[in-house]
């Protein structure tokens, strides 16, 4: 059975993880097509771009946000006074956090996914009148659409699991900011919690056990799809 304080930090992660996965979604889709489909100058930047993420330490990624997002910073100042929006030490600066760590991961299996459709069928697409947007509404997307899901379980799962840049970004408040991660980290530093610090790791484990699988089991139906 987990306290109140930890049913917190697991309830509060699956939300951070839910807003960050469906704020990332739109334009994960957008940048994944733009990758698979067209040829420009700055393509390999952006694509470098997109996974800096991944390859940065977590805390250089929170730091970055902090300096651009807190209140002191150019964005978090005017979003803070022009729209009474706030993210430094808040819970949607946690969202914001997993959604930059989680963003690089969902591009890829997009783009991974889409780049599996073939485009002949959405040439045969437009001549028969449809429109280009139209075309990826009815062609692309419901064949790339095991893909994307599969992108968007995984950059939920690693939302789950984010602590490096979320605790950098907005610090660790039981009750506000304090997830999942960050609540474990919390328990270390306490003499005698390790039965406590065991039940979370189970419940993150099972998580995103279960995320991957649901991951994977996607890509798999997809990869069949072409033979069946």
């Amino acid at each position: 059975m987990l306290t109140p304080d930890e049913a917190a930090a697991v309830a509060l992660s699956l939300k951070v993880a839910t807003l960050a996965t469906l704020a990332s979604l739109p334009p994960a889709v957008a940048v994944g097509w733009l990758l698979a489909r067209r040829r420009f100058p700055g393509r390999l930047l952006l694509d470098a771009l997109v996974h800096l993420p991944l390859v940065l330490p977590p805390v250089v990624t929170g730091f970055v946000l902090l300096r651009v997002f807190g209140l002191r910073g150019v964005a978090g100042a005017w979003l803070h006074d022009t729209l009474g929006i706030t993210f430094a030490f808040r819970w949607t600066g946690a969202a914001l956090a997993c959604a930059v760590m989680a963003f690089p991961l969902m591009v890829r299996a997009i783009r991974l996914s889409l780049e599996g459709v073939d485009v002949r069928l959405e040439n045969a697409a437009a001549t028969l009148g449809a429109s280009p947007l139209r075309a990826f509404a009815d062609v692309t997307m419901p064949l790339a659409w095991p893909g994307i899901v599969a992108g968007a379980v995984l950059g939920f799962a690693k939302a789950v699991g984010e602590f490096g840049a979320t605790i950098t970004f907005v610090s660790s408040i039981p009750g506000e900011t304090q997830t999942l991660s960050s609540a474990i980290y919390a328990l270390l530093q306490v003499p005698g919690a390790e039965s406590r610090v065991w039940a979370l790791c189970g419940v993150s484990v099972a998580i995103s056990l279960l995320a991957m699988l649901a991951a994977e089991a996607l890509l798999q139906r997809q990869r069949r799809e072409p033979a069946t």
